[in-house]
């Protein structure tokens, strides 16, 4: 995986997500690589990624999320998209237009090797629960949270509890909580008979 940008012409447009705070700037070019994303919830998070770092500058800027062809910016100030939205832009196009580096090493490494510790000391069975699991989030759930501008990934499964990162957009969404127990935990519960609750770590005081 190229951790810089293409150069060449971009184009961008802005996408308003579920979360009044998050604003979803898609690109006509790949970021990332297919299925992987990476949350930073602040600037001291986010020391492999140049250009959420740049991101971070931006005194309003208070989260960066950044998935395959877009990048998701959550603001803290009270001032109005209206004119946040064409400073990031120009930024955003100006940034990727220059190739300019995207991550210092490639996110997908580091995501592989925590899912591979997060089934490690799970016994074979909890670990077959878990694969399913993984799998059910990969392919219903996922693609659905990054078109909110966010994303959902797996920790845990202990005795009947599914615990998972909600992401971007998602980790301070209004929503998020009917989402998790409406929608998630229901599908969970149905498609895998195991399954009793799903709960969300590491997101903010709105979920």
């Amino acid at each position: 995986m190229n951790t810089s940008a293409p150069t060449g012409s971009v184009s961008i447009y802005a996408e308003a997500s579920p979360n009044p705070e998050s604003m979803k700037f898609v690109l006509n070019t790949q970021l990332v690589s297919d299925g992987v994303s990476v949350d930073y919830p602040d600037a001291e998070a986010a020391a492999n990624s140049p250009l959420a770092q740049e991101l971070f500058k931006f005194d309003y800027v208070s989260r960066v999320f950044i998935a395959q062809n877009f990048v998701t910016v959550t603001k803290s100030s009270d001032l109005t998209w209206t004119h946040l939205i064409p400073e990031l832009r120009t930024f955003l196009k100006s940034y990727v237009e220059s190739g300019g580096p995207i991550f210092l090493v490639d996110p997908a490494q580091e995501q592989r090797a925590a899912q591979q510790a997060a089934s490690a000391n799970h016994s074979e069975e909890d670990q077959a629960t878990a694969q399913k699991i993984i799998d059910l989030l990969d392919n219903y759930v996922r693609p659905a949270v990054e078109q909110d501008g966010g994303n959902i990934t797996f920790k845990s499964y202990n005795e009947g509890v599914v615990t998972v990162n909600l992401q971007g957009s998602c980790s301070g969404c209004p929503s998020a909580t009917v989402t998790l127990k409406s929608g998630i935990e229901n599908l969970l519960k149905r498609m895998v008979p195991e399954v009793r609750e799903v709960v969300a770590e590491g997101v903010t005081a709105g979920f």
